[in-house]
């Protein structure tokens, strides 16, 4: 076991895996990365299914069923995707039982092309969580405008929530007011709010990949001394934010009715820019209460010379202001950094959909002509 891993866990950080696929499932990776890698949760994506549909042969015989019952693409999807999710869970089962449901989660994604559509993404939401139907799924919704009374509506249906695609404090402060909305309708149509779970799920290395950009365009030597630093410190921010609404007597009614806090979850861990260490967006993220979520190859370099040295959020929150200031006095504009960040983040989905669909139908017909 990793000390560095099994410090991280003991800081109150919770060590998710940014992956899934039949094969490590099959195999049984899984169940020994929970066991020497102190990983107690997974997430998914389109891009993650996509890559998985892609390589070696896991999936040929499910979709030859598939093929043979002339089941369209969609549908076959979707079969295809929550079979990895049950199994993913009840691989977790475990430890959701161990930690009551606090871990042991794995996360599955609405269709990314319903983002804007408040209606068919709540529709999706039920559906999905009929579909998995185990206890310790989480079903993504996108941070979106008209994600939000996406959010409140599932969280209301007793439906638990991972909020993905989160880049501004903004709307984080949103995303928490949306969570609070729908644990008050839950309690009032008298549901346990004990069952209800939620964590949001906070962008980081996409953060300073805009906004280093942006930093470069300008040139200076005053710009290019802020590159790297403002995913940090826009996720410490959150940090702040998240304490602050759940501290407020609004929250204090709803945790004595049973309800769990939204825990933040720091995502796209994973550094972008190969001069960083790689391992910079676990070891400055470390706070009680949260999720760190982060690809193998992230998870391997923390476990290897991972060094996190306690709590390294609440101690930094005026100089994660500082540099978010010193950025708009370089001239960059954070709304519009958020604004982008958003649209690309739903446009990078979308076409992972696509390859993943296009993917899947190219297999179906290739099995149905065997």
């Amino acid at each position: 076991m990793s000390e560095a891993l099994k410090k991280l866990s003991g800081e109150g950080v919770s060590i998710w895996l940014d992956d899934i696929s039949r094969e490590r499932l099959r195999t049984g990776n899984l169940e020994r990365l929970v066991e020497d890698k102190e990983v107690v949760g997974v997430t998914s994506n389109p891009t993650i299914f996509a890559k998985a549909l892609s390589k070696g042969d896991a999936y040929d015989g499910q979709v030859r069923d598939l093929a043979v019952r002339g089941v369209d693409v969609e549908e076959a999807v979707r079969a295809i995707t929550t079979y990895d999710i049950r199994w993913g869970a009840d691989v977790l089962r475990g430890v959701y039982d161990r930690t009551g449901g606090l871990d042991g989660r794995v996360s599955i994604e609405v269709d990314p092309r319903l983002a804007h559509d408040t209606e068919k993404t709540t529709a999706e939401a039920k559906a999905l969580w009929w579909m998995v139907d185990r206890p310790n799924v989480y079903i993504k919704i996108p941070a979106t405008e008209a994600g939000l009374p996406s959010i409140t509506a599932a969280i209301a249906e007793g439906i638990s929530v991972n909020v993905t695609l989160i880049f501004s404090l903004e709307r984080y402060g949103k995303v928490i007011d949306a969570y609070f909305e729908g644990l008050e309708q839950a309690r009032a149509a008298g549901r346990d709010l004990t069952r209800i779970s939620s964590v949001a799920s906070f962008f980081v290395s996409r953060v300073d990949t805009e906004i280093d950009k942006r930093l470069d365009k300008a040139g200076s030597d005053a710009a290019k001394a802020l590159r790297s630093k403002a995913g940090v410190a826009n996720a410490r921010l959150a940090y702040k934010l998240y304490e602050e609404k759940f501290a407020s007597d609004r929250w204090q009614a709803l945790k004595d009715a049973g309800a769990r806090p939204q825990r933040p979850l720091w995502a796209s861990t994973g550094v972008k820019d190969p001069n960083l260490p790689d391992t910079l967006y676990v070891d400055q993220l470390v706070a009680p209460g949260t999720v760190n979520t982060m690809p193998e190859a992230t998870l391997d370099a923390e476990a290897d010379h991972g060094n996190p040295t306690g709590d390294t959020v609440t101690p930094n929150y005026a100089d994660a202001q500082a540099h978010m200031d010193a950025l708009k006095d370089a001239g960059v504009d954070y709304d519009d950094v958020v604004r982008v960040l958003e649209e690309e983040g739903v446009e990078k989905f979308e076409q992972s959909w696509k390859e993943l669909l296009d993917t899947v139908d190219g297999e179906l017909k290739s099995k149905a002509g065997a």
